[in-house]
């Protein structure tokens, strides 16, 4: 089936009417298309894309190794026929045990998630957006400035300690070579000078939030994400454990608010995990609302 500029502008209507701040629908990645015929005589649409990741790929902290992931092309209605043919291709399939089956999909659609429900997929993660707002006043307790290549051996336990935290309460996967993925990826971002924040207390290091830019424009990823323009991206954010709930957090978050808005950002935007009792209440607190959740379900055989 050829993806006609129709089907993606039924998808980008459906979205406009749903939430305004998600961006227009594009076209599907190349994979295996599935067809569903709807009650009205119109059909749904969608793309599945199978993926295998190196063991020691970067994702792989996140992500199962073999990935099948749907990409819907649907207005309002067709989820449920959809979902039912993605079954019977992936009864097909032989999936192993460190695998997945994915689905992104608007956070206010929540028709929809009855259907992810019911065939086993769960919110793992979320993708929350924040553009304007007023920005928490700061008691200036800490010392907070970039990070640079030579602190990597300081903010390196920050870093273990969110994705150890976030490993219970998500999709996060602790592999064997989970400790070397992420220091090199931490060193590759300071190294580079991207954003990066370290908050110190009495000379001590306690949070740290690891962020870059990201442009929406024409083909880029993020264009499939959030509406066009240049954004701030938080990637990781922690405390020190013992600090937590301490008020640490809101203070360098409304410092990493104002330096990213000075950079010219139309918003932020990050993932949290539902399942974590502490992110949901803290994002929302400073202003971040869901867009996007991803709906997953782990082996990609217990989907039913």
């Amino acid at each position: 089936m050829k993806f006609t500029d129709g089907l993606v502008d039924t998808q980008s209507a459906w979205f406009a009417r749903l939430d305004p701040m998600l961006p227009a629908a594009v076209r599907p990645p190349d994979g295996d298309v599935i067809t569903a015929a709807l009650p009205d005589g119109s059909r749904a649409a969608g793309v599945v894309v199978a993926s295998r990741l190196a063991p020691d790929a970067m994702p792989t902290l996140w992500s199962a190794l073999e990935v099948w992931e749907l990409h819907p092309m649907l207005g309002e209605h067709g989820m449920a026929e959809l979902m039912a043919q993605w079954q019977v291709m992936m009864d097909r399939r032989a999936p192993g045990p460190d695998s997945s089956c994915l689905v992104t999909w608007p956070s206010r659609d929540v028709r929809a998630a009855r259907v992810l429900l019911d065939h086993g997929l769960v919110p793992l993660s979320t993708l929350a957006i924040r553009t304007g707002g007023r920005t928490t006043p700061s008691p200036g307790r800490l010392t907070i400035r970039r990070a640079r290549l030579r602190d990597l051996d300081v903010v390196f336990p920050l870093a273990m300690a969110e994705l150890e935290y976030s490993a219970m309460v998500g999709g996060t996967v602790l592999r064997p070579g989970a400790l070397k993925v992420k220091r090199e990826a931490l060193a590759r971002h300071l190294d580079q000078n991207d954003p990066v924040w370290l908050a110190e207390s009495d000379g001590i290091a306690v949070a740290l939030a690891e962020c870059w830019f990201s442009d929406s424009e024409a083909g880029s990823w993020s264009e499939t994400r959030v509406r066009h323009g240049l954004w701030g991206y938080i990637n990781s954010f922690s405390v020190a454990p013992p600090l937590r709930g301490t008020g640490i957090g809101r203070e360098l978050i409304a410092h990493v608010h104002r330096e990213l808005g000075a950079a010219g950002t139309v918003g932020t935007f990050l993932y949290f995990n539902p399942p974590n009792p502490l992110s949901t209440v803290f994002w929302a607190r400073q202003g971040y609302r869901p867009l996007w959740t991803i709906w997953e379900v782990r082996p990609a055989s217990a989907l039913r």
